[in-house]
């Protein structure tokens, strides 16, 4: 009997620092958890050259959460500049984030065609997965096929809201430069229509003209030396006290540049931000200012009204194309951490307010103009405009017309 004993006691003290050696050996690293919860974030952004804010919104994220290669949560990848031509590639990047068996949220910003695709497949193979649509290309009938989120600017609102703000300013002309692949987008040609039909309501001259795709063989360079070169001919054809918009980012800084050479006015980018074309076209260094958007906005700003352009240029104080990547990923972790429900509008515009201190938000749920129906994963949002010189114009206090939420 005390030798049975014996080997049940030597047993028992084995299985036990077995089972202990196999906890410790199975036990994730405590960097790659937030709360207790085990998880990876997946961000998908264009390069510096194409959308710099939007990648720089991931590398903010990387810095509060760690990068998964070094025990962190967040994985960041890239998709190609020639996103169009490359679409097969675009997707397997994004698919691809699905391999990682603690990847629990894939967020792409901006969600470029190809997006909605990448989820399904994504969501074949791992349904627990949710995949957030940051700015996306493709249709909304389209990306919330697949998209549990998805979070774009308020084309609606806005469409209203920069012509009545350029009105405002006192001018007189709207131009919008834009290219047909943009204008095949449902969200951009319905913000066409509005912005034409509030040029009509307000007395304005409303112009449409066409720029080089910079996804076309031109590329970014060839787009950009276009814009470089027509603006002193537009400003000539339609004065100083024309305003102009285009629906590119590679667009944004040469015509900043020649609009502070040549007169006209620049109410906010089509994804706005005191860093979309406003430090190169003004040829200052904000390195130091790094990630401090109070900084950049005021260094920015000082450097317009010492050239002369104070209010006559407009963004957001904070970056949308930064914050919306940074604050998807935040609301993404608050979900899979049980702090927030992902469709609801009050937590989404939580994690974004996180990013943007002093800044108001307003927005609503996208409503689809042929069937009058609320979409109940799609969010339209937007700040207020910010204008060098001016201040803030309280745009998010001003109630749109109904009558352009049917317009198409």
């Amino acid at each position: 009997m005390k030798k049975f004993a014996l080997v049940i006691l030597t047993l028992m003290l084995s299985l036990s620092l077995f089972a202990n050696g196999a906890a410790e050996t199975a036990a994730p690293a405590a960097d790659a958890s937030t709360e207790g919860n085990v998880f990876h974030i997946g961000i998908v952004t264009g390069t510096v050259s194409q959308s710099e804010d939007d990648l720089r919104g991931a590398e903010a994220l990387i810095a509060e959460y760690g990068s998964v290669a070094d025990g962190g949560i967040i994985q960041h990848v890239t998709y190609p500049d020639n996103f169009m031509e490359e679409q097969e590639t675009t997707i397997s990047v994004i698919a691809g984030l699905a391999d990682d068996p603690l990847m629990k949220a894939v967020i792409v910003n901006q969600a470029v065609p190809g997006t909605t695709e990448a989820f399904r497949r994504i969501k074949e193979i791992r349904p627990d997965i949710i995949c957030l649509a940051g700015e996306a290309h493709e249709d909304p009938g389209v990306i919330t096929t697949s998209a549990d989120l998805v979070c774009n600017n308020d084309f609606v609102s806005r469409g209203y809201l920069i012509i009545h703000t350029a009105h405002e300013l006192g001018c007189d002309t709207f131009v919008h430069i834009s290219f047909p692949r943009h204008l095949s987008y449902e969200t951009m040609s319905r913000r066409l229509a509005i912005m034409k039909a509030t040029c009509d309501e307000l007395g304005m001259t409303f112009v449409s003209e066409t720029a080089p795709d910079p996804t076309s063989d031109v590329g970014v360079a060839g787009a950009q030396q276009y814009i470089l070169e027509q603006v002193p001919a537009w400003i000539e054809k339609y004065g100083k006290n024309a305003a102009f918009f285009c629906t590119n980012d590679a667009h944004t800084e040469p015509l900043l540049r020649q609009l502070l050479a040549y007169g006209g006015y620049f109410i906010e980018a089509d994804l706005p931000s005191p860093l979309m074309g406003y430090p190169g076209a003004l040829g200052i260094d904000l390195t130091e200012e790094a990630g401090d958007f109070p900084a950049i906005l005021a260094k920015v700003e000082s450097a317009i009204v010492e050239k002369g352009g104070a209010g006559r240029f407009g963004t957001w104080a904070y970056s949308y194309g930064y914050t919306t990547t940074a604050g998807l990923g935040q609301h993404a972790i608050n979900v899979l951490n049980g702090e927030s429900e992902l469709t609801k509008l009050s937590d989404i515009m939580r994690a974004y307010n996180k990013y943007t201190p002093g800044a108001k938000w307003n927005g609503a749920y996208y409503t689809d103009v042929n069937t009058g129906v609320a979409s109940k994963n799609m969010v339209l949002i937007y700040q207020d405009t910010y204008v060098m010189g001016k201040g803030y114009m309280n745009v998010t206090d001003i109630e749109v017309p109904e009558k352009y939420y049917t317009l198409k």
